[in-house]
């Protein structure tokens, strides 16, 4: 038994693990869209507290730009990626 709009391509093999899901509401991780990437921690704690999308800026390259949640290019984007 398929439930709708589930793609049948999805394959479900020995190396699977099925997680009960009985009565409860299962989502992948919750997405906090206003993030100031000030510091490498805050991503072990949003993964600690269920968020596993992180949406922001203010990657720097001055102090005033990294209490912003805009980023001041690709470049600097690119590099908080890396890091």
């Amino acid at each position: 038994l398929v439930q709708p709009g589930v793609d049948p391509r999805l394959v479900i093999g020995p190396g699977t693990e099925v997680i009960a899901g009985e009565n409860l509401l299962v989502t992948a991780g919750g997405i906090d869209s206003h993030i100031h990437f000030i510091c490498p921690q805050l991503i072990d704690e949003a993964l600690a507290s269920g968020v596993t999308t992180l949406v922001g800026g203010g990657t720097g390259p001055a102090t005033g730009t990294s209490a912003t949640t805009c980023t001041p290019g690709p470049w600097h984007l690119a590099r908080i990626i890396q890091a």
